[in-house]
């Protein structure tokens, strides 16, 4: 979450009237994430989130964000619902940007994830996945393989200021990766894509709450699942935890298993799932728009961790045993 977008006061109290929810009290803009404007809205009759849609979401794709929400939390998936305006529609226009507002989840986002955090995720992911197995509406993967490429392009000449050689690295990867080795007969489904620890919730030690579904689409499970490795997974010094991903990956079979076929892709799809943050953290280092209250995130996080991927050979040095059992 984050703010790209401002919004006046008197703008907001005119576009509430379109809504029930009483009088606003107060609101302040969110500046984490990197995607969307968010602002925490009060109001006398309760907390709220309001989201405005950026450049980088289609507007044509908001109707799946939101439907995917209402979907999951009816299925037992706890997460924000879209609510309804007057005329009962959830998707608005405000300062020029489509518009929604959802629900307020309590909870904090864990600074330092340990173990428990990562198998509390793990079970939630699973539980999404399998939640959204009747979905109907589908959306495809804007930033899988075939999406990378034009990320590189947009960022290759200046690549090297922010590390050299980074160029020549990022073009051979992708030479891999488009090479044909990507899977692409593994179990699909609706997929997070962007389950980072400032979207999940807890309680103390209980996941409370998961949000931001604004890369939701259909994709392959695991590939989820390699997103999360990446994003739990690895401590402030880029090393891998193998004991957080032995819980994250425990937790998640307890509730969908995953294949054989899975489990040896996992390395090929770690890799995958850390040249997309790299390639779109780069691109946002070098685009961060004038007068943005965000902090654009550290690309070279993820090439770190993609050097890491590249070294594994097994989904063993994951945590997990050639059994499909945890270690």
């Amino acid at each position: 979450m984050a703010v790209y977008t401002d919004v006046a006061a008197d703008e907001l109290a005119e576009f509430l009237q379109q809504y029930d929810l009483g009088e606003l009290l107060s609101y302040k803009g969110i500046a984490e994430g990197v995607e969307n404007s968010n602002f925490l809205l009060h109001t006398s009759k309760g907390s709220f989130i309001l989201t405005l849609y950026e450049k980088r979401v289609a507007k044509n794709d908001l109707p799946f964000f939101l439907g995917l929400m209402t979907h999951l939390a009816e299925h037992g998936v706890s997460c924000p619902l879209p609510v309804k305006a007057k005329d009962g529609e959830a998707l608005r226009e405000l300062s020029g940007r489509p518009a929604a507002i959802i629900t307020f989840l309590e909870g904090i986002w864990p600074r330092k994830p340990n173990a428990t955090h990562c198998a509390g995720v793990g079970e939630g992911l699973a539980r999404m996945h399998l939640a959204g197995a009747n979905f109907a509406v589908r959306r495809a993967n804007a930033l899988s393989v075939s999406g990378w490429r034009p990320l590189f392009g947009a960022a290759a000449n200046r690549a090297d200021e922010v590390q050299p050689g980074l160029r020549a690295f990022l073009a051979a990867e992708l030479d891999d990766l488009e090479s044909g080795i990507w899977p692409t007969h593994l179990p699909e489904g609706v997929i997070h894509a962007d389950l980072f620890n400032d979207n999940v919730f807890f309680l103390g030690d209980k996941l409370s709450g998961i949000i931001d579904f604004t890369f939701a689409c259909n994709d392959m499970f695991a590939y989820d699942v390699a997103i999360c490795l990446n994003a739990w997974c690895f401590e402030p010094d880029h090393s891998f935890n193998v004991t957080k991903a032995r819980a994250f990956l425990n937790a998640y079979g307890r509730v969908r298993k995953l294949s054989e076929a899975e489990e040896a892709a996992l390395p090929l799809l770690a890799r995958g799932a850390a040249i997309r943050f790299l390639l779109t953290r780069l691109v946002d280092w070098l685009n961060v728009p004038p007068g943005a209250l965000v902090k654009p995130k550290d690309p070279l996080e993820y090439f770190r961790k993609l050097r890491f991927h590249q070294s594994v050979s097994s989904a063993r040095d994951y945590g997990l045993m050639p059994s499909g059992l945890v270690a």
